[in-house]
């Protein structure tokens, strides 16, 4: 059997093993744009959820499956690190109440989560690391059903990943062009494997911390320190309960009860767990009574009266210090909005012009993660938020925060810059949230978004022969040309935008270029110069400065 202590230290071996090796896994993404890599992504996802582990002395085997389900989903970065948070996820509901857990349990605790994962993805892909992990399962289901031991279940599961892994280039031509095997699937192996040999009696691997840079410490102030009025309730108390299934109460009494004793009351819950938050003078008493519901996940209790009397000597944080994280605040307008945005340029253009309350700092170089969404959501006072990932690989990271929310949450899932500027302008204050989603997805859908970057390592993607440093050029995502110069690549991506809008029947009235933190002003009005020859007069072109990193011009035409 497998405890909880051995699968404790499983996971924080995996999260090490898979730091040491994120450079290589990243290393087989096949798309050369420079941009949150699988394995980096990965690795921060799974370094989450070691930091919390690391703090369990003598856990059982469903504590470790709970405290890792929590912060994995949290800690999610990127598409592979949401699938990756999904898999484990399926722990948490399969060893759950579980001291330890065989063959069988593991198998099963996998499969739910391959479940998890394909309901999550709109559009699953075979040949990635979904198929690698669906295809380790069935294996280690069928092998549990003659020997349950964890140990032969949990090998066969890695053979059968290893195996899988191995075929995947045969299931998406760009990776047999490339000579690559999946990246997700890579990082999961390792996973897996660094898992096994815990399971054999192996030494946790040593590894650098692959848990996302901390920022400079800052002293906080409470929001309960910007008011000088008195103070009802003293301990704003929240807490994550995990749903027993065997529990058929309704959380709405839970909510009646919490009123009885306190206000600010907020109650969110799904299938598997209750979030809470609640002012009152006995929190022992709303705990007490919410462990009738299941196990706590997360407990936080906070003296607002001592916050607020310390609020007027806590010193303020160094200017050159990181920004503290948003506070909560009570939903009090009926809409609000959040957008992710890298450069200063668009997250004041999102934040001040288009008026979203709280703006996400990331990108394609960086994603954030669930919980940094789930924060900025919190912290808008709107009783509907509707989020903007503006990426691709954004949408899952946001898509997961919605139920772990204490309020309504719309996920737009616009895929670029543009996009999301777009759906902004078209933000109807006196329609309802569907008319508006669907309204705001209209926009964002006839925009044509451009970019230009440039290759981060050498590659041969699509026909292509690309040699890092070159110009790409994207196409709504997809790569159009290569090039040795951003001033001749732009206007030329302009082009072939124009090209194919008219082709499909549509018109072209505006024309926005969005320049990056490399690009002078100068720069990009040569090029807007540029691109009004080739549009013609009929077309406008603007320019506005994003300083957004990595990529040299964002353009937007519609």
């Amino acid at each position: 059997m497998i405890q909880g202590v051995m699968l404790r230290d499983a996971m924080i071996s995996a999260s090490n093993a898979l730091s040491n090796a994120k450079q290589e896994v990243d290393a087989l993404n096949v798309f050369p744009v420079p941009d949150g890599d699988t394995g980096t992504n990965m690795s921060m996802t799974i370094g989450n959820a070691a930091r919390e582990l690391g703090r369990l002395s003598e856990p059982t085997a469903t504590e470790v499956a709970d405290v890792a389900s929590a912060a994995l989903l949290r800690g999610a970065r990127g598409n592979s690190g949401v699938i990756l948070s999904l898999l484990f996820r399926g722990f948490s509901k399969g060893l759950k109440g579980k001291e330890a857990a065989d063959g069988a349990d593991l198998a099963q605790a996998l499969t739910l989560g391959v479940e998890a994962a394909y309901k999550a993805v709109m559009k699953p892909t075979e040949g990635t690391i979904l198929t690698v992990a669906r295809e380790a399962a069935a294996v280690g289901v069928a092998t549990a059903e003659t020997d349950s031991d964890p140990i032969v279940v949990w090998e066969a599961i890695c053979v059968e990943a290893a195996a899988s892994l191995e075929r995947t280039p045969d299931l998406l031509p760009q990776l047999k062009k490339a000579g690559v095997v999946d990246a997700g699937g890579q990082g999961l192996l390792i996973v897996m494997q660094a898992m096994l040999d815990i399971f054999k009696g192996g030494e946790i691997v040593a590894g650098e911390s692959n848990v996302a840079p901390a920022a400079p410490a800052a002293q906080k102030k409470s929001a309960a320190a910007d008011f000088d009025t008195d103070i009802t309730f003293t301990y704003c108390t929240e807490f994550i309960v995990g749903r027993d299934p065997k529990c058929d109460r309704d959380p709405l009494a839970l909510r009646a009860y919490l009123e009885s004793i306190g206000d600010c009351v907020v109650v969110v819950d799904d299938e598997e767990i209750i979030k809470v938050h609640v002012h009152t003078n006995n929190p022992g008493k709303a705990m007490e009574e919410a462990l009738k519901y299941g196990q706590f996940e997360t407990v936080k209790v906070e003296n607002m009266r001592i916050q607020h009397e310390n609020a007027g000597w806590v010193e303020e944080e160094d200017s050159s210090a990181a920004a503290p994280a948003p506070e909560r605040v009570e939903p009090e307008n009926d809409y609000g909005f959040v957008a992710v945005a890298a450069g200063m340029g668009l997250q004041s253009l999102f934040h001040d012009d288009l008026a979203c309350d709280q703006v996400v700092s990331g990108g394609q170089t960086m994603n954030p993660s669930t919980d940094d969404i789930l924060t900025a959501i919190e912290a808008t006072p709107a009783k509907t938020v509707f989020v903007l990932p503006n990426n691709k690989n954004i949408i899952l990271a946001a898509e997961q925060a919605v139920p772990l929310a204490d309020r309504q949450v719309c996920v737009l899932p616009t895929r670029t810059i543009p996009q999301g500027i777009a759906a902004m302008l078209a933000f109807n204050p006196d329609a309802n949230s569907e008319d508006n989603l669907i309204e705001m997805q209209k926009a964002a859908d006839n925009v044509s978004t451009g970019s230009v970057t440039f290759a981060a390592r050498d590659s041969d993607f699509e026909g292509h022969k690309i040699h890092e440093g070159e110009i790409l050029a994207l196409d709504n995502g997809k790569l159009s040309f290569v090039d040795t110069e951003v001033s001749h690549a732009v206007p030329k991506l302009a082009k072939t935008l124009i090209n194919g809008r008219r082709a499909a029947g549509k018109d072209v009235n505006f024309i926005t270029v969005i320049y990056g933190e490399d690009v002078t002003e100068e720069e990009a009005e040569q090029v807007c110069d540029a691109i009004r020859a080739k549009a013609g007069d009929n077309v406008d072109v603007s320019a506005i400065p994003g300083g957004q990193p990595v990529y040299y011009y964002f353009i937007s035409v519609e």
